[in-house]
């Protein structure tokens, strides 16, 4: 995180990470206004990695009343129902939702429309695997140029198949700009952001600046170890 900001990222308003253990810390170390909240499908995934194909259902039923409740307090009351109706045979799930309760609940604090943008990290997840899947078929590189080329020209195929708008994305981005940015600066800002955010071109440049760092820390990190 501190490599991020060293390069240029100013602030993150809302980041949704998986259950990868001090991460969030590291996040909020660096970003101390940060809004971390953890990935709802890592959470249901981890909770039903010991039930049973015969109760999955309705377990499964049960954990999406408690993040698709209207309210905290509605998902608070959904997570009790949950814990009496199903600690007994499997007592791991609700101490675990309550464990991870306050970085879980952050999406309570917005708006539905804004809920369905940051309550997963699929998205990113979805491009990360078309990567792997690139280079897993060749795990030499005569040189770090060479890997960053090879991902460009995925990434360029990629964005390629990104026809349809994102879904939300207009009611999830007017909130956000009142909330953060201010009404005065909607008009402005608009262009800006929705341009970062869903033009392919300017992805690919953002994430070939990402894989350089990457692809420079590890060499850094090969060089003194």
């Amino acid at each position: 995180m501190t490599e991020l900001k060293n390069r240029g990222l100013q602030d993150i308003f809302i980041a949704c990470c998986d259950g990868l253990k001090g991460f969030p810390d590291a996040i909020e170390a660096v970003y101390p206004h940060t809004r971390v909240q953890l990935c709802i499908v890592h959470q249901v995934r981890n909770s039903l990695r010991y039930v049973g194909w015969k109760e999955r259902k309705a377990v499964a039923a049960d954990l999406r009343t408690i993040y698709s409740s209207a309210t905290l307090e509605g998902a608070e009351e959904a997570l009790d129902a949950l814990a009496a109706k199903w600690d007994e045979q499997f007592p791991t799930i609700s101490p675990s939702w309550r464990n991870n309760w306050e970085r879980l609940i952050v999406i309570f604090d917005f708006p539905p429309e804004i809920r369905k943008v940051i309550y997963t990290t699929n998205a990113i997840e979805s491009l990360n695997a078309s990567l792997r899947k690139i280079t897993k078929t060749r795990r030499l590189f005569p040189t770090d140029d060479s890997v960053l080329k090879l991902l460009y020209l995925a990434l360029h195929n990629i964005s390629a198949k990104w026809t349809l708008p994102i879904r939300d994305w207009k009611p999830a981005m007017e909130p956000i700009h009142i909330d953060v940015w201010g009404p005065d600066l909607w008009l402005k800002d608009e262009a800006i952001y929705t341009k970062k955010f869903t033009d392919p071109s300017c992805l690919i440049v953002y994430l070939v600046h990402y894989l350089k760092g990457q692809l420079q820390s590890l060499s850094n990190f090969a060089l003194h170890h």
